[in-house]
């Protein structure tokens, strides 16, 4: 019986999911593997279209959702999980709390492979550092039998991966979309891009270029800041969703500097 393959996503907010991670979720899905998507927060903080941050927090969370679950069904991922912790205040949980949760969900899906954010948080932002550094903890715990903190048997992770832009891909990215920063304490912080000899995997998302827009698409309520994407032509539009890079945090079944193209190499 041919075995089923697991991706599981573990991210910070509604839209990181597509203009972060949709070309490789969507090519995965559309190969039949089984996707999975873990979303710690649902963006309550964000724009909200024409009110900007001015809005409800618990209206923009609750129509950020919707967008968020309408995204996924476009890109095929299989299941949402919120884990319902406040926007913009990730780095402030009780790491052994935010841990757990992230265990339990880990334990229950079984998955083969588990991307997330990088430990600079793409461009410093505090709530993707911090899901990044508790989903690498969660990864660990959930494949450590005396671990007691959840409740189901162990699984062990084969593959874990960090999101790993290159320089390219971001000077394309914020050409096309913004410069991205993060003000934290005071300090602006930007965009941190990996170096080329850093990144060991390389996926091919050329064909789903167009599922990867349509899901952009589904969040409407920040389509404000999105706007200009609509603009950029095919090629434009290759070249942002058209491959995705990784580093590999840490593999059980593979190794060395060759360049992969396949989160799953080393498991087929």
């Amino acid at each position: 019986m041919k075995q089923a393959f697991k991706l599981m996503a573990v991210l910070a907010h509604p839209d990181d999911e597509s203009l972060g991670f949709g070309g490789t979720l969507a090519r995965y899905a559309a190969e039949g593997i089984e996707t999975y998507l873990v979303t710690a927060t649902r963006g309550e903080r964000g724009r909200f279209g024409s009110q900007g941050k001015n809005a409800d927090p618990v209206e923009v969370g609750r129509v950020r959702e919707v967008e968020l679950r309408a995204a996924a069904a476009v890109l095929g991922i299989g299941e949402v999980s919120i884990l319902g912790y406040g926007d913009g205040a990730v780095d402030q949980l009780d790491s052994a709390i935010a841990i757990r949760a992230i265990v339990e969900h880990i334990r229950r899906v079984r998955p083969h492979v588990v991307i997330t954010f990088g430990p600079e948080g793409a461009y410093g932002h505090p709530d993707h550092i911090a899901i990044s550094q508790f989903t690498t903890a969660a990864v660990v715990c959930a494949g450590d039998g005396g671990y007691r903190g959840a409740s189901l048997p162990a699984h062990r992770v084969a593959k874990l991966y960090s999101l790993a832009w290159r320089k390219a891909k971001w000077e394309a990215y914020q050409s096309a979309f913004r410069k991205l920063t993060s003000m934290v304490d005071g300090i602006e912080r930007q965009a941190n891009p990996w170096p080329d000899w850093a990144v060991t995997t390389e996926v091919d998302t050329s064909s789903y270029w167009p599922v990867v827009w349509k899901a952009v698409c589904c969040h409407q309520t920040q389509i404000s800041i999105y706007g200009q994407l609509e603009q950029l032509t095919e090629e434009q539009q290759r070249g942002l969703w058209g491959s995705q890079e990784f580093y590999r945090a840490y593999s059980a079944v593979n190794g060395g500097r060759k360049l992969e193209t396949d989160l799953f190499q080393g498991l087929r």
